[in-house]
């Protein structure tokens, strides 16, 4: 475990090579699982806000699905999370070129919104476990990213450094180089 102010990081963030491999996986993480992505309870006002310029940028079955029942839905322990397309789809998937894309990360990055996308996505494949006094950083290891972990092997990148940006977006720059200078001594 590597320590730093607040959060206790796992191992495997330090020792896991990882690069996506788009093509590869073609989004499976926007489409596979038991929900939608976590969300921070700042995020849904966010998206409250955005939603009528993220919605040119989605699909017709996931706007019906956000009309219904509005931008974030509740996991199984009641946690907020995106909604689902039918218990599959993220409702903010849409396709191109056979790979799912996030509507919210187009608009942002159509400069349409400030709002990039649901850090917990930012992340992945880090999850962030919340407890009383800490947060655990944690590596999510899913049969759906062996083409990122055999990519990130391949050319030598490991996690931590692959997610550089979204830990700086989540913890700050200081606990960054914190978190590096824990590793690399």
């Amino acid at each position: 475990m590597i320590v730093v102010d607040n959060t206790i990081v796992s191992d495997e963030i330090r020792d896991i090579r990882f690069c996506c491999d788009l093509d590869k996986c073609l989004g499976a993480c926007c489409v596979e699982g038991d929900a939608g992505a976590p969300l921070e309870e700042e995020e849904i006002s966010l998206l409250e806000d955005g939603i009528d310029e993220i919605k040119p940028f989605m699909r017709k079955e996931g706007i019906e699905v956000i009309d219904n029942i509005g931008v974030f839905d509740f996991d199984m322990s009641g946690e907020y999370v995106t909604p689902l397309i039918n218990d599959k789809d993220c409702a903010y998937v849409y396709y191109e070129d056979g790979k799912a894309r996030c509507a919210i990360e187009k608009a942002h990055e159509e400069k349409v919104i400030d709002f990039q996308k649901p850090i917990s996505c930012h992340l992945y494949p880090i999850r962030i476990t919340k407890h009383k006094d800490f947060e655990g950083v944690n590596y999510h290891k899913w049969y759906i990213c062996e083409p990122a972990c055999t990519f990130g092997k391949k050319i030598g990148l490991l996690l931590y450094k692959f997610l550089k940006d979204p830990l700086i977006r989540k913890y700050g720059e200081v606990w960054y180089e914190k978190l590096v200078k824990e590793i690399e001594g």
